[in-house]
């Protein structure tokens, strides 16, 4: 393994991409709010995958399965915006450290929880992803950045798609006994 490091650009700087003229202080701005969206997605996907892997009871398959896509899908989102944050001339965040610096939500901690709660705290990070991607696509618009909104909007289709269907599983109605009559 070679141990020459050449920087061929430092994390947090943009260059400018003359293919898609974007102005540089626009897409300093654009990128920092990719970069938002994909530490927040970082940590939704982790999240995700926690309950993916922990899941228990009578409807353990369904949700085993759809946690497994929701955490693909947020996966397919992430790489989509560090494309993007690329693509107009800066760096994807990526080390853990600056991960945690720019997300804006934050995971529960180690602890196994009943899938309730454990759904219910994956509906409260899907609100503040689908709350920050409304922003940052308003934000690439009013910049004159129409395709990276256009990413952003087919992302946010997907995640409130996922969400909701998470608002669907905690609805009371369940086939599961829970030994008290109604």
């Amino acid at each position: 393994m070679s141990t020459q490091k050449t920087v061929q650009q430092e994390f947090g700087t943009v260059e400018e991409s003359k293919a898609l003229r974007l102005d540089g202080e626009k897409a300093e701005q654009i990128v920092e709010a990719l970069n938002t969206d994909l530490a927040d997605s970082f940590v939704l996907y982790h999240q995700l995958r926690k309950h993916h892997w922990n899941v228990e009871g009578a409807e353990f398959r369904d949700l085993h399965i759809f946690l497994g896509e929701a955490a693909e899908n947020v996966e397919a989102a992430a790489d989509e915006i560090a494309e993007r944050a690329q693509a107009i001339g800066g760096t994807p965040v990526a080390s853990m450290s600056n991960l945690q610096a720019h997300a804006t939500i934050e995971a529960e901690d180690e602890d196994v929880y009943d899938i309730r709660t454990s759904l219910t705290n994956d509906m409260d990070l899907y609100g503040d992803v689908i709350e920050s991607l409304r922003d940052h696509i308003e934000l690439a618009g009013n910049l004159g950045d129409h395709a990276t909104a256009e990413i952003l909007r087919e992302i946010l289709v997907q995640t409130e798609e996922d969400a909701h269907h998470i608002e669907h599983y905690l609805e009371d109605d369940t086939l599961v006994y829970d030994g008290a009559m109604k």
